[in-house]
């Protein structure tokens, strides 16, 4: 009897990690989106333009900051959360969407692409900016830094450092994703939750060697 090789069945293709937003991240989204339709239209839109400028200048600021830019940073009513016994404080909620739409503003800045785009979480753009940069192992590095940051204040400070970059290689990010993520990171047990989201989405996304070298550079900087 003539034995027939036969080829075995290709293994289908992994489906993308595709992360949903949460109420509050749409609602960024629909903001950063009308702003970033407004900023690259044909027709001149100085008052976005304008408005652009000023957000950037909110970057590191408390929530409201500039009562101008109302219509970008307010936090609708049902979406407003827990808020602190101290009404001047600012609720997490807000903190979230002032620092996931000025951190666009900067992205944005002298860029005639869309930096906010569907589906793109952070751990997504990272992995797209290790690949595209001339210094990869900088960009590990300032990632590594941003999945062992011990406050938020410090987190924003990363990513602020990220966005920069993110910007110069044209690797856009999700900013409805972001402010979720955001406003999971100021709550109780959040910046683990976060800090892991990011991870496995950037080692999801990466070739396996990558994916090694990252996740050594991480172990290195987190001795727990």
């Amino acid at each position: 009897m003539t034995m027939v090789e036969t080829d075995p069945s290709p293994t289908p293709a992994r489906k993308p990690w595709v992360r949903r937003r949460k109420d509050l991240g749409e609602h960024v989204a629909r903001t950063v989106g009308s702003l970033q339709a407004r900023l690259l239209s044909d027709a001149s839109q100085p008052e976005a333009v304008s408005a652009l400028a000023r957000l950037r200048r909110g970057i590191g600021r408390a929530p409201g900051f500039d009562f101008t830019l109302e219509r970008y940073l307010q936090v609708p009513e049902h979406l407003l959360g827990y808020r602190p016994a101290d009404d001047a404080e600012a609720a997490d909620t807000e903190h979230a969407v002032h620092d996931a739409v000025t951190l666009y503003a900067l992205h944005q800045q002298s860029r005639r692409e869309r930096m906010h785009v569907n589906g793109r979480g952070l751990g997504l753009a990272m992995a797209d900016l290790v690949r595209k940069s001339n210094g990869p192992e900088g960009v590990r590095r300032r990632f590594a830094a941003l999945g062992t940051a011990t406050t938020y204040q410090e987190s924003i400070y990363h990513l602020r450092s990220l966005t920069t970059m993110l910007r110069e290689h044209q690797v856009p990010v999700d900013y409805g994703l972001l402010a979720d993520d955001l406003h999971t990171l100021r709550r109780p047990g959040g910046r683990a939750q976060i800090q892991a989201i990011w991870g496995r989405e950037s080692f999801r996304s990466q070739p396996s060697t990558d994916v090694q070298t990252l996740a050594t550079e991480t172990s290195e900087e987190d001795p727990s």
